[in-house]
């Protein structure tokens, strides 16, 4: 569930960002994903931790 979040979080960051820098549509898509790659990669290792906490 973390994962899921965060991927969703990072691509509506990501696409945000690159909007705001003026980016046309493949640089908002390219923002997009990488950043949702990069959060849910954040969210797996955060559900990782927690499961070991339990």
């Amino acid at each position: 569930m973390i994962i899921i979040a965060g991927a969703i979080l990072g691509g509506s960051y990501g696409a945000w960002l690159a909007a705001k820098r003026k980016g046309n549509k493949y640089d908002i898509a390219q923002y997009a994903a990488t950043f949702a790659m990069a959060f849910a990669v954040i969210g797996l290792f955060a559900t990782i931790f927690i499961n070991r906490m339990m």
